[in-house]
């Protein structure tokens, strides 16, 4: 469609990138929001961690799950929408590589769009990386390392997962290696993406900072008191509470033995 009202191919892929961005835009704030309502639960989540040990873990999930339930929050809130995302991301994935639009056709540096744009040659053949690099592909692994630095300090994280911080920085080095080859419309393509993400990150964060997050889970909080716990709770809690005697019984048996 966009081809054929005979615009440039680097218009047509921003024109998609737009589109797409609309596409899965409820799934992003949701997302998002369910992230901002864990940030803004850190301190009391923090609170039950120092009140519970770590010897009583059960007690421990018992009390944030119920936290989580005044709050009116789920953990998978916030990952269950990212799935929704995979179908239309993969359906990209694959069709730019073989995309007969982008064949021949030039963008700034790149003379054709559907194979790498090489800027730099060396002489040697370096494991996984070749022996070229892609400019679009390093531009786009830039902006990956400014989403991921926005994105962590925009989440909650934990000081004792400091590994999965760091597995956080490691995946756009890895996806440097891993679009070195590809089309360059491909890695211009998640170049522009990730500036949009980059612009709707901070007007989420500006929309919904913790103050309106508080507001809204305290307020959560007052419409659920009183009311009966879900089924899915009341399974959970009857689940906690099954290991527990199971524990006591076991403790039971390794003293008696």
């Amino acid at each position: 469609l966009f081809t054929s009202w005979g615009l440039h191919i680097g218009w047509v892929i921003l024109l998609m990138t737009l589109v797409i961005k609309l596409i899965i835009l409820p799934f992003v704030f949701v997302s998002y929001k369910s992230s901002a309502k864990m940030r803004a639960l850190k301190p009391q989540i923090d609170a039950i961690n120092e009140k519970y040990p770590a010897d009583k873990m059960q007690e421990r999930q018992q009390a944030t799950m119920q936290l989580y339930q005044q709050a009116g929050v789920s953990p998978m809130s916030g990952c269950l929408p990212m799935l929704f995302q995979f179908p239309v991301l993969m359906a990209m994935f694959w069709f730019l590589p073989t995309a007969i639009e982008l064949r021949g056709k030039s963008l700034f540096w790149a003379d054709d769009l559907s194979t790498y744009d090489a800027v730099f040659h060396w002489g040697t053949n370096i494991p996984l990386l070749g022996d070229h690099l892609s400019l679009f592909c390093l531009l786009m692994t830039i902006a990956n390392f400014g989403y991921t630095f926005i994105t962590m300090q925009s989440q909650a994280t934990d000081p004792n997962m400091k590994f999965m911080k760091y597995m956080m920085y490691a995946m756009p080095l890895m996806f440097l290696f891993i679009f070195n080859d590809y089309a360059a419309g491909l890695s211009f393509y998640y170049l522009v993406s990730l500036f949009i993400t980059i612009i709707q990150t901070m007007i989420f964060r500006w929309a919904l900072d913790d103050k309106k997050m508080l507001a809204e889970i305290e307020a959560n909080k007052k419409k659920r008191a009183g009311k009966p716990k879900s089924g899915f709770m009341q399974r959970l809690e009857k689940m906690q509470q099954e290991q527990q005697r199971m524990a006591r019984e076991n403790a039971k048996k390794n003293i008696r033995r």
